[in-house]
């Protein structure tokens, strides 16, 4: 995306970084793969754009041999700043030595599984309940998701960052 430059998020981007987490999520919390996540303590990039303002934000931890991509979100979606955030998150996984980048996502979020798969991640698994599970860490979860889907399972997509993935 032109105009947009990533960089690792400062404290002077704490509220805007905030204010995206909580029209996202609701707030600071995600539940993943029976994981709660406080976004505000997790490594986060953001995207700025040519005025200095926050644009989106990508909170990411180290995981083994892997980043896992925690949230993205971004201020206006479609204009390209979640395929900016992702591309850089690929870059801090292979500038640490990590073989892969993976993330997760819920079985209603069909944007969000063509997104993920056009930048060339692969679903590698389902885990099925992960959500029902989540709803007893974060009972604000909806029972139905987008597009009148019930909302049950994560879905689990990994970008391989080396030969051979």
């Amino acid at each position: 995306m032109t105009g947009v430059i990533v960089r690792p998020a400062r404290a002077g981007d704490r509220a805007a970084v905030d204010a995206l987490h909580e029209r996202e999520w609701g707030g600071p919390y995600v539940v993943a793969h029976d994981t709660r996540y406080d976004l505000r303590t997790l490594p986060t990039l953001v995207a700025v754009d040519g005025a200095g303002a926050v644009v989106g934000a990508l909170a990411h931890h180290g995981d083994g041999d892997a980043l896992e991509v925690v949230s993205v979100v971004a201020a206006t979606p479609g204009g390209g700043v979640g395929t900016t955030l992702l591309a850089a998150a690929a870059d801090v996984a292979r500038a640490a030595g990590r073989a892969r980048m993976w993330l997760v996502t819920t079985n209603d979020n069909l944007r969000a599984l063509r997104f993920y798969q056009r930048r060339g991640l692969r679903l590698v698994r389902v885990d099925r309940g992960a959500v029902d599970r989540a709803r007893r860490l974060k009972p604000g979860i909806p029972v139905v998701g987008e597009d009148g889907i019930p909302l049950h399972d994560e879905l689990i997509l990994e970008l391989r960052l080396t030969a051979g993935g």
